[in-house]
């Protein structure tokens, strides 16, 4: 009994310590960049786009192909990055908890 009761203990506090961190990473932003830096996109945590910024010189009427794809590229390179620390961030929080292979904590 006293296994169990330990056990809900741990239980709570590592629910305690994945909502502290989920509003950890819901709270960063993440810079990504393309072409090599003609365009930056933020995201936050949750992967929402927070911000863009666009060199003026790509503003030009033949170029408009170009700054789409820079854009999808840098947004990419944002999430990825994100997704990358939040991993890692919860890989500290889960040390030790044998997870299957290819499963990403939290669920």
């Amino acid at each position: 009994m006293r296994d169990i009761m330990g056990m809900m203990g741990k239980v709570k506090e590592m629910q305690s310590k994945m909502e502290k961190m989920q509003a950890e990473i819901a709270s960063l932003e993440i810079e990504g960049k393309s072409g090599g830096g003609l365009v930056t996109v933020v995201l936050t945590g949750k992967g929402e786009m927070r911000s863009i910024k666009i060199d003026p010189s790509l503003f030009k009427e033949d170029e408009v192909e170009i700054l789409e794809d820079l854009i999808v590229a840098a947004h990419k390179d944002a999430k990825d990055k994100g997704e990358a620390q939040a991993q890692e961030k919860m890989a500290a929080l889960t040390a030790g908890i044998p997870l299957p292979p290819g499963m990403k904590f939290p669920f």
